[in-house]
Protein backbone atom coordinates (compact mmCIF):
# COMPACT_ATOMS: atom_id res chain seq x y z
CA UNK A 1 0.00 0.00 0.00
CA UNK A 2 1.15 3.31 -0.94
CA UNK A 3 1.73 6.11 1.68
CA UNK A 4 1.90 10.09 0.58
CA UNK A 5 2.57 12.58 3.42
CA UNK A 6 3.13 16.02 2.55
CA UNK A 7 5.06 18.13 4.90
CA UNK A 8 7.37 21.50 5.67
CA UNK A 9 10.80 20.94 6.76
CA UNK A 10 11.98 24.17 8.99
CA UNK A 11 15.50 24.48 10.18
CA UNK A 12 16.15 27.22 12.52
CA UNK A 13 19.87 27.91 13.43
CA UNK A 14 20.97 28.82 17.21
CA UNK A 15 21.44 32.88 17.72
CA UNK A 16 24.90 33.81 17.14
CA UNK A 17 24.22 36.80 19.20
CA UNK A 18 21.63 37.82 21.39
CA UNK A 19 20.58 40.63 19.40
CA UNK A 20 20.34 38.46 15.88
CA UNK A 21 18.72 35.11 14.60
CA UNK A 22 18.77 33.51 11.33
CA UNK A 23 16.13 30.59 10.20
CA UNK A 24 16.49 29.00 6.83
CA UNK A 25 13.04 29.17 4.92
CA UNK A 26 10.51 26.27 4.83
CA UNK A 27 11.16 23.58 2.36
CA UNK A 28 7.76 21.90 1.30
CA UNK A 29 8.33 18.28 1.22
CA UNK A 30 6.28 15.08 -0.36
CA UNK A 31 7.14 11.78 1.30
CA UNK A 32 5.82 8.66 -0.77
CA UNK A 33 6.22 5.13 0.64
CA UNK A 34 6.36 2.20 -2.39
CA UNK A 35 6.68 -1.61 -2.86
CA UNK A 36 8.16 -3.43 -5.63
CA UNK A 37 8.30 -6.90 -6.48
CA UNK A 38 9.29 -9.34 -9.24
CA UNK A 39 8.50 -12.79 -10.18
CA UNK A 40 11.17 -15.22 -10.46
CA UNK A 41 11.33 -18.57 -11.50
CA UNK A 42 13.18 -21.36 -8.83
CA UNK A 43 15.90 -23.22 -10.52
CA UNK A 44 16.54 -25.54 -7.30
CA UNK A 45 15.29 -27.42 -4.10
CA UNK A 46 16.07 -28.47 -0.80
CA UNK A 47 14.23 -31.05 1.00
CA UNK A 48 14.55 -32.60 4.58
CA UNK A 49 14.02 -36.06 4.76
CA UNK A 50 14.06 -38.24 7.88
CA UNK A 51 14.32 -42.03 8.58
CA UNK A 52 12.62 -42.51 12.17
CA UNK A 53 12.82 -46.05 13.92
CA UNK A 54 11.83 -46.98 17.12
CA UNK A 55 13.52 -50.58 18.59
CA UNK A 56 13.27 -52.37 22.46
CA UNK A 57 17.19 -51.04 22.66
CA UNK A 58 18.84 -47.27 21.45
CA UNK A 59 21.15 -49.94 20.17
CA UNK A 60 18.94 -52.14 17.93
CA UNK A 61 17.04 -48.67 16.70
CA UNK A 62 20.07 -46.83 15.40
CA UNK A 63 21.34 -49.93 13.90
CA UNK A 64 17.94 -50.17 12.06
CA UNK A 65 17.78 -46.36 11.62
CA UNK A 66 21.51 -46.52 9.84
CA UNK A 67 20.95 -49.49 7.37
CA UNK A 68 17.36 -47.50 6.54
CA UNK A 69 19.08 -44.23 6.11
CA UNK A 70 22.23 -45.64 4.26
CA UNK A 71 19.77 -47.40 2.01
CA UNK A 72 18.12 -43.82 1.50
CA UNK A 73 21.26 -42.24 0.63
CA UNK A 74 22.62 -44.82 -1.99
CA UNK A 75 18.92 -44.11 -3.92
CA UNK A 76 19.76 -40.65 -3.53
CA UNK A 77 22.91 -41.01 -5.15
CA UNK A 78 21.85 -43.53 -7.87
CA UNK A 79 19.59 -40.86 -9.11
CA UNK A 80 22.65 -38.53 -9.63
CA UNK A 81 22.89 -36.52 -6.41
CA UNK A 82 26.46 -35.93 -5.54
CA UNK A 83 27.85 -36.31 -2.25
CA UNK A 84 28.05 -32.76 -1.17
CA UNK A 85 24.19 -32.80 -2.08
CA UNK A 86 23.51 -34.62 0.94
CA UNK A 87 24.36 -33.62 4.20
CA UNK A 88 22.86 -34.73 7.67
CA UNK A 89 21.43 -31.56 9.76
CA UNK A 90 19.67 -33.60 12.56
CA UNK A 91 20.44 -37.11 14.36
CA UNK A 92 18.53 -37.71 17.27
CA UNK A 93 17.87 -40.58 20.18
CA UNK A 94 15.31 -40.72 23.02
CA UNK A 95 13.11 -42.72 25.09
CA UNK A 96 9.81 -43.63 25.02
CA UNK A 97 8.07 -44.14 27.89
CA UNK A 98 4.82 -45.63 28.97
CA UNK A 99 2.80 -43.42 31.92
CA UNK A 100 0.39 -45.05 34.45
CA UNK A 101 -1.45 -43.60 37.37
CA UNK A 102 0.42 -43.70 40.67
CA UNK A 103 3.24 -45.60 39.24
CA UNK A 104 6.48 -45.11 38.26
CA UNK A 105 7.40 -44.19 34.26
CA UNK A 106 7.91 -47.71 32.60
CA UNK A 107 10.71 -47.84 29.76
CA UNK A 108 9.09 -49.24 26.69
CA UNK A 109 11.55 -48.61 23.73
CA UNK A 110 13.87 -46.26 21.66
CA UNK A 111 13.39 -43.89 18.52
CA UNK A 112 15.77 -42.63 16.67
CA UNK A 113 15.40 -40.07 14.01
CA UNK A 114 18.33 -39.30 11.55
CA UNK A 115 17.31 -36.26 9.01
CA UNK A 116 19.05 -35.19 5.94
CA UNK A 117 19.29 -32.39 3.69
CA UNK A 118 19.46 -32.57 0.22
CA UNK A 119 20.01 -30.18 -1.95
CA UNK A 120 18.29 -30.95 -5.66
CA UNK A 121 19.48 -28.50 -8.48
CA UNK A 122 17.05 -29.98 -11.09
CA UNK A 123 13.73 -29.65 -10.79
CA UNK A 124 12.32 -32.92 -12.45
CA UNK A 125 14.09 -35.09 -9.88
CA UNK A 126 11.94 -33.22 -6.77
CA UNK A 127 9.45 -36.02 -7.36
CA UNK A 128 11.71 -38.77 -7.78
CA UNK A 129 13.98 -38.10 -4.75
CA UNK A 130 11.00 -38.01 -2.68
CA UNK A 131 9.64 -41.64 -3.93
CA UNK A 132 13.47 -43.34 -4.10
CA UNK A 133 13.88 -41.89 -0.27
CA UNK A 134 10.33 -43.73 1.13
CA UNK A 135 10.38 -46.32 -0.93
CA UNK A 136 14.14 -47.11 0.83
CA UNK A 137 12.89 -46.54 4.46
CA UNK A 138 12.00 -42.92 5.11
CA UNK A 139 9.03 -41.87 6.56
CA UNK A 140 9.39 -38.44 7.33
CA UNK A 141 9.62 -35.87 4.39
CA UNK A 142 9.40 -32.14 6.87
CA UNK A 143 10.75 -29.23 4.64
CA UNK A 144 10.58 -28.34 0.58
CA UNK A 145 12.01 -25.16 -0.25
CA UNK A 146 12.54 -24.30 -3.51
CA UNK A 147 15.02 -21.88 -4.71
CA UNK A 148 15.88 -19.20 -6.97
CA UNK A 149 19.78 -18.73 -8.63
CA UNK A 150 18.69 -14.85 -9.81
CA UNK A 151 17.05 -12.96 -6.67
CA UNK A 152 19.71 -10.61 -6.63
CA UNK A 153 18.74 -9.38 -9.80
CA UNK A 154 14.95 -9.78 -9.31
CA UNK A 155 15.73 -7.27 -6.45
CA UNK A 156 17.31 -4.63 -8.44
CA UNK A 157 14.23 -4.93 -10.65
CA UNK A 158 11.50 -4.72 -7.49
CA UNK A 159 13.51 -1.74 -6.19
CA UNK A 160 13.39 0.50 -9.42
CA UNK A 161 9.78 -0.54 -9.54
CA UNK A 162 9.07 1.04 -6.62
CA UNK A 163 11.00 3.97 -7.45
CA UNK A 164 9.36 4.52 -10.37
CA UNK A 165 5.89 3.66 -8.35
CA UNK A 166 7.14 6.61 -5.73
CA UNK A 167 7.48 9.27 -7.97
CA UNK A 168 4.75 8.74 -9.98
CA UNK A 169 2.53 8.80 -6.52
CA UNK A 170 4.58 11.92 -5.66
CA UNK A 171 4.25 13.29 -8.84
CA UNK A 172 0.12 12.90 -8.75
CA UNK A 173 0.16 13.50 -4.88
CA UNK A 174 2.19 17.64 -5.78
CA UNK A 175 0.14 17.89 -8.88
CA UNK A 176 -3.36 17.58 -7.12
CA UNK A 177 -1.99 19.82 -3.89
CA UNK A 178 -1.45 22.42 -7.09
CA UNK A 179 2.31 22.14 -7.79
CA UNK A 180 4.80 20.07 -8.72
CA UNK A 181 7.79 17.47 -7.42
CA UNK A 182 11.09 18.73 -7.55
CA UNK A 183 13.96 17.03 -6.67
CA UNK A 184 14.84 13.94 -5.02
CA UNK A 185 15.83 14.44 -1.34
CA UNK A 186 16.16 11.22 0.21
CA UNK A 187 15.32 7.37 -0.10
CA UNK A 188 15.32 4.54 1.96
CA UNK A 189 15.48 0.85 0.89
CA UNK A 190 14.31 -2.14 3.26
CA UNK A 191 15.30 -5.16 3.08
CA UNK A 192 13.61 -7.92 0.42
CA UNK A 193 11.60 -10.65 1.39
CA UNK A 194 11.43 -14.03 -0.66
CA UNK A 195 8.59 -16.96 0.36
CA UNK A 196 9.77 -19.39 3.53
CA UNK A 197 9.97 -22.97 3.46
CA UNK A 198 6.86 -24.65 2.34
CA UNK A 199 5.93 -27.23 5.54
CA UNK A 200 4.99 -30.71 4.40
CA UNK A 201 2.96 -33.36 6.34
CA UNK A 202 4.59 -36.57 7.21
CA UNK A 203 4.90 -38.95 4.60
CA UNK A 204 4.06 -42.52 5.62
CA UNK A 205 6.41 -45.64 3.66
CA UNK A 206 4.92 -46.42 0.17
CA UNK A 207 5.19 -49.25 -2.57
CA UNK A 208 6.15 -46.58 -4.92
CA UNK A 209 5.45 -47.09 -8.98
CA UNK A 210 7.86 -46.89 -11.41
CA UNK A 211 5.58 -45.02 -14.12
CA UNK A 212 4.04 -42.35 -11.67
CA UNK A 213 6.08 -39.70 -9.51
CA UNK A 214 5.14 -37.84 -6.65
CA UNK A 215 3.71 -34.66 -8.86
CA UNK A 216 5.86 -31.27 -7.44
CA UNK A 217 4.62 -27.94 -9.21
CA UNK A 218 7.21 -25.44 -7.99
CA UNK A 219 5.46 -22.38 -9.13
CA UNK A 220 7.12 -18.89 -9.07
CA UNK A 221 8.48 -17.03 -6.26
CA UNK A 222 7.84 -13.63 -5.27
CA UNK A 223 10.48 -11.32 -4.24
CA UNK A 224 9.61 -7.73 -2.78
CA UNK A 225 11.24 -4.70 -1.50
CA UNK A 226 9.81 -1.95 0.33
CA UNK A 227 10.89 1.91 -0.21
CA UNK A 228 10.60 5.05 1.60
CA UNK A 229 11.15 8.98 -0.51
CA UNK A 230 11.54 12.33 0.11
CA UNK A 231 10.72 14.92 -2.56
CA UNK A 232 10.66 18.65 -2.56
CA UNK A 233 7.03 20.22 -3.54
CA UNK A 234 7.18 23.41 -5.39
CA UNK A 235 3.85 25.28 -5.32
CA UNK A 236 2.52 26.98 -8.10
CA UNK A 237 1.32 25.57 -11.74
CA UNK A 238 3.55 23.50 -13.43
Amino acid sequence: MTRIRIFALCLVSTPLAAQQSTSIPTIPQIAVAAHGEVKVNPDRAAIQISVHTRAPTAAAAAAENARKQKAVIDALRALGLAANDISTVNYNVFPEQRYEANREPVLIGYNVTNTVHVEVKTLTLIGPVIDAALAKGANMVTSLQFLASNTENARREAITSAIRKARADADAAAQAAGGSIGGLLEINIGGYFTPPPRPMMEMQARAVSQDIATPIAPGEQTVSVDITTRWSFTAGAR
